[in-house]
């Protein structure tokens, strides 16, 4: 056994890669130990895209590099280590043994089951285990929980309305908001118009840490979903504030009006690029909405454009969180439009005749990204209007996205995108059929199926399972004022063509009930989706 260490054993986690994240303060050099530890559960729990354990893994050596160049001493445990015990809880309890700390520091996880699992560490390690408040967010959690106590609705507008107060954005001297309008939301959503020439995305080439980390991955992960052909993500605190840097000056001031649109061959368009960063530590929310502020007050972008960005940041990735802790864990298991159809194949591999899904699926392939109305309105809107079982659907949104976390991906998908838990975070199910999406984008223009027909067999599927969605829970949604005008409408059709629709969506889902996802090992991954 090493000597006895009589200071703290500081646990970091793979998604709290920020120096002053709460288990480093008050670290005393001399005595105390950081541990990163790359562990397989956490790789797996989930069959997370290539590109997002990669991201990962190379974040943390660059962290405890980092660390190291500060005089800090590092317990670093590899994947292949071969005296990995596989868990964290097992990592911390191995270096409890070997280093004989007096406690375990640990800034709180952002998921559930992890914070259940450290629990049980004091008990397992012998040591007290400090569990720390994450406050590198700009909302806490208590502040929430009493933000939504007694209130029937929790709507994320008023709750960023209180956040803009809080942090002093975008307000006059008087505390009204810039430009008197709290939300630009109407002019943000311009339809596509063209052709848009974007800037590029900022590229960030593997290092030789990265490279190193990918060649691991493609050999310890290869049946996960993904490539790792076009891995240019940040991985440093550095590239991180470039990648920001880039944004603003580059695409903000074109996102406001083009944030909804959606490009065949243009996967990244006006958008930011930084949530993976914020959501592993790499930035801070609050210099990502500091960074925009100033590039208004500078006269470099739009009121829209800072306040649609803004809103993302301060409004609504705040808000997710609150709702998650609030409502966890029961909050996974609501079903409330008691959906169960099974997640289809094509979910997986791109193999469609409907090109938006088939162009969405294959973007996340190939980058673990898609911006949040492809998330929403494409692959979500599918499984919204087509009953797809939520457990399923969650798991898929964990498993493609590079920035994907249980705290956020869970009330993105289950809140806004499936309606599962009922109306608590939408007032509506953002349903719609196929004229959205060729409104907002171009992809209609590639597909097989006819965007305006709903009960041939070419008959836009999101056409026949939109009406079919709003005629299975009819009883539901004339209750609900802001869906009644399209219960009426459904109501107004004549019977034979209700009819007729109905039996075009039936068909659609026993044929991909028959194709029902299979785990990804099951089947092999198309080298590119297929579009006929």
């Amino acid at each position: 056994m090493a000597g006895r260490q009589k200071g703290a054993l500081r646990l970091v986690l793979g998604d709290q890669l920020t120096p002053e994240v709460a288990a480093l303060r008050g670290l005393d050099p001399a005595r105390d130990t950081v541990l990163l530890a790359e562990v397989v559960t956490e790789c797996t729990y989930v069959r997370h895209h290539k590109q997002k354990i990669v991201l990962v893994l190379s974040a943390m050596r660059h962290f405890a590099e980092a660390l190291r160049a500060k005089g800090i001493r590092v317990r670093y445990v590899h994947l292949d280590d071969p005296d990995n015990t596989g868990t964290l809880g097992g990592e911390v309890a191995r270096a409890v043994r070997d280093l004989s700390p007096d406690r375990v520091v640990v800034t709180k996880p952002g998921e559930w089951r992890l914070l259940e699992d450290m629990q049980g560490w004091a008990d397992a390690c012998g040591v007290p285990v400090d569990l720390l408040e994450d406050d590198r967010f700009l909302c806490s959690l208590g502040w929430f929980r009493d933000w939504a106590a007694g209130r029937k609705q929790l709507r994320m507008e008023f709750f960023y309305r209180e956040m803009r107060r809080m942090h002093g954005v975008l307000l006059e001297p008087d505390g009204a908001p810039v430009g008197g309008q709290w939300n630009y939301d109407r002019e943000n959503r311009e339809p596509l118009r063209g052709r848009p020439t974007t800037p590029p995305r900022a590229i960030f080439a593997p290092d030789e840490t990265t490279r190193t980390v990918m060649t691991l991955v493609a050999e310890r992960f290869s049946e996960h979903f993904g490539t790792l052909d076009a891995f240019a993500w940040p991985v440093t605190a550095e590239e991180a504030r470039l990648a920001l840097t880039d944004f603003v000056i580059a695409r903000l001031p074109g996102f406001g009006a083009h944030q909804d649109v959606m490009v065949t061959g243009e996967p990244f368009l006006y958008h930011a690029m930084v949530s993976t960063s914020l959501n592993i530590g790499l930035l801070t929310p609050l210099e990502v909405v500091r960074a925009a502020e100033a590039a208004y007050a500078a006269g470099r972008v739009p009121l829209s454009a800072a306040e649609g960005f803004i809103r993302q940041v301060l409004g609504w990735r705040e808000y997710i969180r609150g709702i998650y802790w609030l409502k966890m864990p029961g909050y996974a298991r609501l079903n409330a439009l008691e959906a169960t159809e099974p997640l289809p194949w094509f979910y997986w591999s791109g193999e469609t005749r409907m090109n938006c899904v088939s162009q969405v699926v294959a973007q996340t392939r190939d980058h673990a990204y898609a911006h949040h109305i492809q998330r929403l309105m494409v692959t979500g809107n599918l499984a919204l209007i087509a009953g797809f079982a939520p457990a399923e659907v969650n798991d898929w949104y964990m498993v493609v996205y590079a920035d994907a976390f249980e705290w956020v991906e869970l009330p993105n998908t289950h809140g806004m995108a499936i309606h599962a838990d009922g109306g608590l975070m939408a007032s509506k199910p953002y349903a719609a059929s196929g004229a959205y999406i060729n409104r907002m984008s171009d992809y209609c223009r590639g597909c097989r199926y006819d965007v305006k027909d709903a009960t041939g067999e070419r008959g836009c599927p999101f056409n026949a399972l939109y009406w079919d969605f709003v005629a299975r829970h009819r009883d539901r949604f004339a209750a609900n004022p802001r869906m009644t005008p399209i219960v009426r409408t459904l109501e107004r059709m004549d019977p034979k063509r209700v009819a007729a629709i109905r039996t075009r969506a039936a068909s659609l889902l026993a044929e991909w009930r028959g194709d029902a996802a299979a785990p990804p090992e099951a089947k092999p991954q198309a080298a590119e989706p297929l579009l006929i």
